[in-house]
């Protein structure tokens, strides 16, 4: 019951992060139709604007506290990424209304890129650090409801709850906010919000600026754990069966999606690896995208995309 209890509670967590990242692709599809390859960049450059101002600015301000250091990282790190979002849709996506979908992904292919080159130049192409405290032993939880309890890793625990709370935070915010329920209007239906007074062009931003926080908290998270490195940049890769499965256009696709390939993975991994060989968690997302392709293209929670052209 441990081992079964362990392997599910990992899927469960990191299905959270692959949830995070699938987020700013269904984020930006919905609201302009346009599929974000440059997440994954986004992600990395978010990762090394976290990593290299947590250093510089207590150099700069001689500051030994590493909390208020990194707080003050953050804050212009997602200022950045908002400085991006709005070049985006300033000087590309602005110039690509109504385009061919083919047209508005190449677009998303050269930002990749560019952001990419960017990065480089600005921050460096070594393998950088975050370190934003949280703590990367071992615990063992549920000791009181069976003997041993479960081993799970704290640091993951700690990333799959802010993960959760971003994700509560961001389904708040298109419920209950006037700019959220402008974006949903967006979403159904671009003639029949511009119909009504809104701008198109604004929501967009609004949209990127949201996809580069998530980027930003992914990018935080998954170099905590790994280390900002160029390779960020595939993690945009393992999100791509998640919005398959769940749904290009579902938010809430997108979270149960990754839950579901986390857990999965995982419990492949752990229960068919020894039959099969090893190696189950690389390709089994992949396998079960596939599997939606062929029999359910839309995913669980998505509608048909050409019902919306």
């Amino acid at each position: 019951m441990a081992f079964f209890l362990e392997a599910l509670l990992g899927g469960l967590m990191a299905g959270m992060l692959y949830s995070l990242v699938a987020l700013g692709f269904v984020l930006i599809f919905k609201a302009s139709g346009v599929f974000n390859f440059a997440q994954g960049a986004m992600v990395l450059f978010a990762a090394l604007a976290m990593a290299r101002f947590s250093e510089w600015v207590p150099a700069w301000l001689g500051l030994e506290s590493k909390l208020v250091g990194n707080v003050i990282a953050f804050i212009i790190a997602a200022a950045l990424m908002f400085v991006l979002a709005w070049l985006i849709e300033r000087l590309v996506l602005r110039h690509l209304v109504n385009q061919e979908g083919v047209t508005l992904l190449m677009a998303t292919l050269g930002i990749t890129y560019f952001i990419d080159g960017l990065g480089q130049t600005i921050f460096g192409s070594d393998i950088y650090r975050i370190d934003v405290g949280m703590p990367k032993d071992p615990v063992f939880l549920l000791e009181s409801v069976f003997e041993g309890g479960a081993l799970v890793n704290l640091e993951d625990v700690y990333a799959a709850c802010v993960a959760a709370l971003l994700v509560a935070l961001l389904s708040l915010f298109f419920q209950k906010t006037i700019t959220g329920r402008a974006l949903r209007a967006v979403a159904d239906d671009h003639q029949a919000a511009q119909s009504i007074g809104i701008p198109l062009n604004r929501i967009w931003v609004v949209v990127w600026c949201v996809a580069g926080i998530t980027a930003l908290v992914a990018g935080i998270i998954w170099g905590s754990k790994l280390g900002v490195q160029f390779s960020l940049t595939t993690v945009a890769l393992r999100a791509l069966p998640v919005i398959i499965l769940g749904g290009l256009t579902s938010v809430p696709g997108a979270i149960i999606g990754g839950l579901i390939i986390g857990v999965g993975e995982k419990l492949s991994e752990v229960y068919l690896g020894p039959y099969i060989g090893g190696g189950i968690e690389i390709w089994f997302a992949y396998m079960l995208a596939l599997v939606f392709l062929l029999f359910r293209p839309q995913g669980l929670f998505g509608e048909k995309i050409i019902d919306r052209v």
